[in-house]
This record gives C-alpha cells, structure tokens and sequence, in this order.
C-alpha cells in the first residue's frame, strides 16, 4: 500500500474545507488528485517556508527571484515516504510522480517533454504576465495576517516600481485596469487559438486526453475564481471569453 504522500501548501484565511489558493500548489493538488496518489497536506505560512523547506531538504525553486543572486524557496513541495525523496517546483513535482508512478495517468507523456518546456515559457508570456496584476493584489487580502504582510512586502518591493508602487495601484478601477484586463483577455484569446491552430477544436492540448498543460491552466484559472469569487463580475466575464472554453475546463478539474 502506497504511503501518503506529504504535500506542502500555503493556506488562505478561510474554513478548512476551503484553504486552497494558490495557483502553483494547486498544480501538484491537482495532479495527486488526477493520479489518485494518497496525500496529506501540510500547511505553511509564507513567512515560514524557507525555513520549512531547508528543515526538509527542498531545494530553492529558483534564484534571484525576490532578492538579485538570493535562493529563492516556493511551494509547492512534496515529501515521498514511499522513496524518501523530496522535491520542489511543480513540474519537477509532475516529471517525478509520473516516473515513480508509472501505473498511475501520465500528466507529462515522454513524447511531449520539449512541448511541456516550451508552453511554460509561452504560458509565462501570454498569460502570467497580464494576470499578475491582478491576482497578487486580490490574493494579499485573502492570506492570514502574518502571510499576508510578508507577501506584500516582498511583492511591492520586487514589482512594485514596475506596476505602481503600492499593489492597490496595479491595476485600480478605471481606464489602466481596462486597459490590463483587455491585455489579459488577449492572451486567453490567444491560448485558445493554439488549440484551435488546424482548424479543429479540441478540449485539451492533447486533444481528448488531459495533460499536464490543461492541469496548469486549470490550477490558475481556479486561483482566479476563487481569489475574486465565483460571484465577481471579472470572473463572470471570463468564464464566457471564447466560447466559454475556460468555464469548461474549470469544471473538468474541479471534477477530479
């Protein structure tokens, strides 16, 4: 029997039921839930994670990140007792649980590594950037008190000169925001134009089959509707953009 796995998140201020935020860790939630691996999730503070993932033996996810030439620490994290290994990052987290797991669904199929490589980088471009904007600010409120200072610190301190110093400024009512929110539009538009590029609509990047790429769409645009809420007229607007594709896609991973 396959022990549970030890899954490292970041909590929101909300009940048990319903801690789940970030766009990053839901990833690797995602992806145990899709593969049906036993885990347990163990919460941490941002304040803490450093300190968490150097007690567990995470690597850095990256570096200079927040601070130039610095070890940069992130969730997610998993710790496999089944094998005593411990990664970071979510991709690697995938590449791994798929190699460890071979009987369960593959998320990243060995023919579609270079692709997987390439759409994060695309990903980064078309849809990060312009979300970013607006889901830091809209997440800062949503952490407890001790997360949320250190996010907002760290934050407005690497991006803040770049987007207008304080996170409310980043993307405040009026013609900027409308301005950003068609940018970020955009991007989706284009997205789905990928899927789309032989003329043939398909569900998923790999047509009928769930893959990886599907799983980070999913895992940012639950982080969008949870952190504006189901009910947020910007979430409803994007639950109609192309046809309502990205409506769908959350269903389908909200499902398992």
């Amino acid at each position: 029997m396959i022990q549970q796995i030890h899954f490292y998140d970041i909590p929101r201020n909300r009940d048990e039921d319903d801690r789940t935020w970030n766009p990053n860790t839901s990833k690797t939630r995602l992806t145990l839930t899709y593969k049906r691996l036993p885990y347990k999730t163990i919460w941490v503070e941002y304040p803490d994670i450093e300190r968490v993932c150097k007690e567990i033996g995470a690597e850095p996810s990256a570096f200079g990140l927040l601070k130039e030439g610095k070890p940069y620490y992130s969730l997610p994290v998993i710790h496999d007792p089944n094998t005593g290994t411990t990664i970071s990052d979510s991709i690697r987290i995938a590449r791994y649980l798929d190699k460890t797991y071979p009987d369960t669904p593959a998320v990243i199929p060995a023919e579609l590594e270079a692709f997987h490589a390439v759409f994060e980088d695309a990903f980064w471009d078309t849809i990060f950037m312009p979300l970013f904007p607006f889901l830091v600010p809209a997440a800062c409120p949503q952490l407890n008190p001790r997360s949320e200072a250190y996010f907002r610190e760290t934050r407005e301190g690497k991006f803040g000169s770049i987007l207008g110093g304080k996170m409310e400024n980043w993307a405040p009512t009026g013609p900027v925001r409308d301005d950003r929110w068609k940018a970020l539009q955009a991007g989706f538009t284009k997205m789905a134009g990928w899927l789309s590029a032989d003329g043939q609509e398909r569900p998923f990047f790999m047509g009928e089959k769930l893959c990886y790429t599907d799983i980070v769409v999913g895992a940012w645009l639950i982080s969008v509707k949870k952190v504006f809420g189901s009910d947020h007229p910007e979430w409803l607007q994007v639950e109609k953009w192309d046809g309502g594709r990205w409506s769908r896609l959350v269903q389908v991973v909200e499902n398992f």
